[in-house]
């Protein structure tokens, strides 16, 4: 069957069986690497991606669900260079291996827009699906609190 989505911001025509997942088809159709295959149940956030500005997990996403849905994965939100959350994730070396970094970005990304200034207890909420073998999630969460909309213009007063 055809399937119609619009990935970081390019229409795609895709043919895909009922049966596969959002995530096999963004990596292995479209090209897209950022979304990791982890553990496959939804429990780690490898996988995240934005569907229509929401954070999901495309390892429990059917393609066909995504017809006619806005993704967005890290390659979507970097087309222009990298946003300053992802600059402020380098800086302080918030990630070791980088294997979570796509989805905690994009979980981040989400929270950011959603809550310009948002206090250490959202950020944690926001990121709890998100495991990260390798920090003690404290890099993580001070980057993005850095990263507040409001906490920057607060900088800049």
């Amino acid at each position: 069957m055809d399937l119609e989505i619009n990935v970081n911001g390019e229409q795609w025509v895709l043919n895909v069986a009922p049966a596969d997942v959002l995530l096999d088809v963004l990596r292995e159709q479209v090209g897209t690497k950022s979304p990791k295959i982890g553990c496959e149940r939804g429990d780690c956030g490898s996988c995240t991606i934005l569907m229509d500005g929401r954070s999901v997990r495309s390892c429990l996403v059917l393609a066909v669900e995504a017809e006619g849905h806005d993704i967005v994965t890290v390659e979507g939100i970097s087309y222009e260079g990298m946003s300053q959350l992802q600059d402020l994730f380098i800086s302080t070396n918030a990630f070791q291996c980088g294997f979570c970094a796509p989805g905690i970005v994009l979980a981040a990304t989400e929270l950011l827009e959603n809550n310009p200034d948002p206090t250490r207890h959202d950020v944690q909420d926001a990121l709890a699906g998100n495991l990260c073998r390798c920090t003690g999630y404290e890099p993580i969460i001070e980057a993005v609190l850095a990263a507040a909309p409001a906490r920057q213009e607060g900088d800049s007063q």
